[in-house]
């Protein structure tokens, strides 16, 4: 030690009844900043590789927790630990707790280890605790205590409770008393946004109060969404507040076709539909004809606009308008109405049947191919009808099946005139001397046999 009189002399203050008693009762500030002093002069020595033996660890704890301060030697040689607190007062001197302060506790202690805990941690006991083994010469240590404030409260002021879409919503959020200060994070709905500005006030007993900003336009899609003040804190975590926005907006309104579904059409029904929403609701809708009067068959039903029997009369644009206290807003809806589907009868396909009859076929002049063909009898008009390909088969069917039918009846026609001439020529024979007085016979006379002759002529 006589190596050492610096650090012998400052074991002997530690370990005499004057440092015990005064350090313990009195809580001197002059003699607290001595030994701040010799801390400091005797600080590079602390650090020096002969005192590396003795190790501990800086501690965090959040204010109202518990922490754990730890004296370990390496190489132990039983050597007396003790522990000191910020005013070097001796907490604990090998097992025996000499400070009479119950929050400390002993955990451990052994031939190389001394072990305390301090319960219901204050910002009073946050400072620098010194770790002292007596040897030759003396080793000792700092370990620092710091202790964490959260906020104890989280507040969000707001100018008026609702906004009119398009009005700017000024919001401040304000953490009050913490330590380290803390970092405020504004949220709408999951996204984030930007503080205008944020204020850091420094508070007593090393404690701040945070304030801060955010300013935005308010929209009719923030109407209820909750904007979030979030800090962001060692000491706590998910600390946060949140303000719903109420915004009023002017009506958004909308036209549409409750029936038919498509074209309209001369003669069927329509119906359209008025939607409005808005913040407060719209007191009710105004359905007009612009331009132009709503026509007189048209009927109002609530917000629906229904027309009867269309016509063309009422092509035009109908507007729909709604209003409340923010203001009024429309929507219009063209109509044009179209005319009414004609349909057309669905071609016919006659089949063709083949019979006997010999009725004579007349082929039709050719002057009268300028006139229609076919004509809609149940119409009363000369409306021409679709002629398929298969009734023209059918007629050219009949037409060759007729000259067949025409043709056999002439050739079997001139057959028996043949016939009938020889019969006549036999039964004349009898009474005549050669062939031709058997025909003269034959025919009754002279004029009849002229009458033949010019025949075969």
């Amino acid at each position: 030690m006589a190596s050492h009189p610096g650090a012998a002399l400052r074991f002997l203050l530690l370990v005499t009844g004057l440092h015990a008693g005064l350090l313990q009762q009195g809580r001197s500030s002059s003699l607290q900043s001595s030994y701040e002093n010799i801390d400091l002069l005797y600080e590079p020595l602390q650090m020096s590789g002969e005192h590396q033996n003795l190790v501990t660890e800086d501690v965090t704890v959040v204010e109202g927790e518990v922490a754990i301060i730890s004296c370990r030697v390496k190489n132990s040689d039983d050597s007396v630990i003790q522990l000191l607190n910020p005013n070097r007062q001796t907490i604990y001197f090998r097992d025996v707790r000499p400070l009479k302060d119950s929050r400390f506790q002993l955990v451990n202690f052994s031939s190389n280890e001394l072990r305390v805990s301090l319960s219901n941690v204050t910002l009073e006991d946050e400072g620098r605790y010194l770790c002292q083994v007596y040897t030759d010469p003396p080793q000792e240590a700092f370990t620092t205590i710091t202790v964490l404030v959260p906020p104890h409260n989280l507040v969000i002021d707001v100018q008026k409770d609702t906004y009119v879409e398009g009005e700017e919503v000024e919001m401040n959020c304000t953490a009050l008393a913490s330590k380290p200060a803390a970092a405020i994070r504004w949220f709408k709905g999951n996204k984030e946004l930007t503080a205008v500005k944020t204020d850091v006030e420094p508070m007593e007993e090393r404690m701040f109060r945070v304030r801060s900003q955010l300013v935005l336009t308010a929209k009719r899609e923030d109407d209820g969404i909750p904007i979030v003040c979030l800090v962001d804190h060692p000491a706590v975590k998910d600390l946060q507040t949140q303000q719903y926005l109420e915004v009023q907006y002017k009506p958004l309104v909308s036209v549409s076709v409750k029936y038919p579904q498509g074209l309209t059409r001369e003669g069927e029904t329509l119906e359209l539909v008025c939607s409005a929403t808005g913040k407060p609701s719209p007191e009710r809708v105004l359905w007009q004809r612009v331009d132009d009067d709503l026509p007189e068959h048209v009927l109002i039903l609530g917000d629906n606009l229904l027309f009867g029997n269309l016509n063309k009369t009422d092509n035009g644009t109908y507007r729909c308008e709604a209003s409340n206290s923010v203001g009024s807003a429309s929507a219009d809806y063209t109509l044009f109405v179209y005319d009414h589907p004609t349909t057309l009868p669905p071609p016919t396909t006659t089949t063709t049947t083949t019979t006997t009859t010999t009725t004579p076929f007349i082929i039709p002049d050719a002057s009268a191919t300028t006139e229609p063909a076919v004509h809609d009898t149940r119409a009363g008009d000369e409306t021409p009808l679709v002629v398929d390909h298969a009734v023209i088969g059918g007629v050219v069917a009949v037409v060759v099946f007729a000259m067949l039918c025409l043709l056999i009846i002439l050739g079997r026609y001139f057959a028996r005139h043949k016939g009938t001439y020889f019969t006549h020529e036999a039964k004349g024979a009898d009474d005549a001397a050669d062939a031709d007085t058997a025909i003269i016979n034959a025919e009754g006379g002279q004029n009849s046999c002229e009458e033949k002759k010019e025949y075969f002529i």
